[in-house]
């Protein structure tokens, strides 16, 4: 079965996408990539709104460049359907226990209209969410990547697995990539805790290995409950209602013919 895509990428969209993914890496990851001679730890409370910046506009420009690739009328519509659901359905749960029922729809959604179109909503759809939950603040833009990167990871799996395959492989990537997803949501805030929690906060200066150390302690205690409450949710829910879902958006996209030109004929 040829895969649906939604947004072709050009040369320039891909080069705008790698871009913002290597400034998303060094964003994240900082503290590890940081020598130990650095001054970046003297302006920790600066480096929050740096990166959120810095952020925000790298999304922009992957915006522009998708929008120049041949986001049409139609993949906006679909676009701003698929966003609206995920951020209604971000709130259900609160986040309790990890229950997310969005993270579920996000990677179906990459999965059926392509990388493109999921980096795309993945960050749309948390930039709609943070605005419906009050939740914005200099976390957001690292949300809009993750998010990103997490439906665009579902769009890059392999095409040609159908069936019951389908859908092992779709709930094995949501199981792994919600864990990843909050480990890069670890990263965005760990480093600026202080003297909170001294024995698993970041030291700047300290040897990476050391950091590492404090690091995988500090998401050991503070997030493996809710990482592992939305990986199961975003399994369970992908064998649920993953086939129905799945069907519904292969339907809507291959009526709305998004690799067809609209014309306009005279009445």
């Amino acid at each position: 079965m040829k895969t649906v895509k939604a947004i072709r990428l050009g040369p320039f969209s891909l080069a705008a996408l790698g871009l913002a993914g290597a400034v998303g890496v060094v964003a994240f990851g900082w503290p590890f990539l940081a020598p130990p001679t650095s001054r970046v730890g003297t302006h920790t409370q600066d480096a929050p709104w740096l990166f959120a910046g810095l952020l925000l506009l790298l999304v922009a420009v992957v915006g522009a460049a998708i929008s120049e690739a041949g986001l049409g009328p139609k993949a906006v519509a679909m676009m701003g359907v698929l966003a609206a659901t995920g951020a209604a359905l971000r709130p259900i749960g609160a986040g309790t226990a990890g229950i997310e029922p969005m993270f579920f729809l996000m990677v179906l959604s990459g999965r059926v209209l392509g990388p493109g179109f999921g980096f795309a909503l993945g960050s749309t759809t948390m930039f709609a969410s943070a605005l419906l939950t009050g939740g914005v603040g200099p976390w957001m833009p690292f949300q809009m990547m993750a998010m990103g990167w997490f439906t665009m990871g579902a769009g890059l799996l392999p095409g040609r697995v159908r069936g019951r395959a389908e859908l092992r492989l779709l709930a094995l990537y949501g199981f792994l990539a919600a864990f990843a997803y909050g480990t890069a949501m670890n990263l965005a805030g760990w480093p600026f805790m202080g003297a909170l929690a001294s024995n698993i906060a970041f030291v700047p200066g300290d040897p990476v290995p050391e950091n590492l150390a404090r690091f995988l302690a500090y998401c050991l205690a503070t997030s493996l409950g809710w990482d592992l409450g939305r990986a199961v949710c975003t399994v369970a829910l992908t064998f649920l209602l993953g086939p129905a879902v799945l069907r519904a958006l292969r339907r809507a996209t291959r009526r709305a013919a998004f690799e067809s030109a609209v014309t306009f004929e005279p009445r």
